[in-house]
């Protein structure tokens, strides 16, 4: 492991040592984040490894500081504010955010830098693959599946595993990421990010171990699906305009072709109305999907124009506005 940084330093440049920084979100992993430290120390001897800690009460941060990382703290619970700020905060050439569970696979991350420079790619996801039945719940699994399929087909993205946490990016890509996240919805964010800045990405697949006994989950399989849900519906509704809005158009000519076809047929048969109201809201409801699509139409001229603004800040490598 000790020569991988010598083959990355020089995909990179020969005459400039790239800076790395490893980032680990932490809260409440004070059973796994000191080995998680020692064991990015060993495979990227020359990084800066930073712990943020968001409010723990088990001595995380003491445990973090003791094995010699750099301490800083969010209070904002979640783990997007908690990303957020360490995008804001630090400056480096290379950036490896992790979890401090120890369920992620340190020795890959020189893996996945060299894949980073050699592309050259500006985000590398790194891909779980589960060392046993235990490190990846079937709900967990199954989930990943529908909502990275959801997000396939609405950006095209090319990866398999969209909610992993593990993934190696370069600085123009971290600063021009505009983060809203508040939670674990952070990692669909950063995946759309991607694919609407036409960053070029890659993904590597990387042992994913079972959770440290002695650390509790902080993933809610319900809860926080039902959240990264809710972000690809309305990243949808922003980022693919046209998209959303002829879906409900078509729901709610649906709708109203459905109410209206008994009236027609009994029209046809009679040359009478008998149900006003009824077709005074089919009516209605066909205006109304006219009016989604013209929409649709609008904002998706404006969408295109915000793309064009963000691949001209990803660009630039200057910061993205929210």
């Amino acid at each position: 492991m000790q020569a991988m940084p010598v083959r990355v330093v020089e995909a990179f440049q020969p005459e400039k040592v790239p800076s790395v920084a490893v980032l680990l979100p932490c809260y409440n992993e004070a059973g796994a984040v000191g080995a998680v430290i020692d064991a990015f120390r060993r495979a990227l001897p020359d990084a800066t490894i930073f712990v943020y800690d968001n409010n723990s009460t088990d001595g995380t941060a003491e445990i973090a500081a003791a094995h010699g990382a750099v301490l800083r703290r969010e209070p904002r619970q979640g783990k997007g504010y908690v990303v957020r700020r360490m995008f804001a905060d630090i400056d480096a050439d290379i950036y490896v955010l992790a979890d401090g569970d120890d369920t992620y696979d340190a020795e890959s991350a020189p893996r996945l830098i060299t894949m980073l420079l050699a592309g050259p790619n500006d985000v590398v996801n790194g891909g779980r693959v589960a060392l046993s039945n235990g490190a990846y719940r079937p709900g967990h699994r199954l989930g990943n599946k529908l909502l990275s399929g959801m997000v396939r087909l609405a950006f095209g993205a090319n990866w398999t595993d969209m909610l992993s946490g593990y993934k190696v990016m370069s600085r123009r890509f971290v600063k021009s990421f505009p983060i809203t996240s508040r939670g674990f919805e952070i990692e669909t964010e950063l995946l759309i990010h991607t694919m609407e800045s036409r960053a070029p990405s890659a993904e590597v697949m990387t042992p994913y171990r079972e959770r440290n006994a002695e650390t509790v989950s902080k993933l809610r399989t319900f809860r926080d699906g039902f959240r990264i849900l809710r972000l690809i519906l309305l990243l949808i509704k922003d980022e693919r305009p046209l998209l959303f809005f002829s879906a409900v158009a078509a729901l709610l000519s649906l709708i109203a072709l459905i109410l209206a076809t008994p009236i027609l047929i009994e029209y046809a048969e009679t040359g009478l109305v008998p149900r006003l109201p009824t077709a005074v809201l089919a009516t209605g409801l066909v205006l109304m999907s006219a009016l989604s699509l013209v929409t649709g139409f609008v904002l998706d001229g404006i969408a295109t124009a915000r793309r064009e603004f963000k691949q001209l800040f990803y660009l630039s490598g200057l910061p993205a506005k929210d």
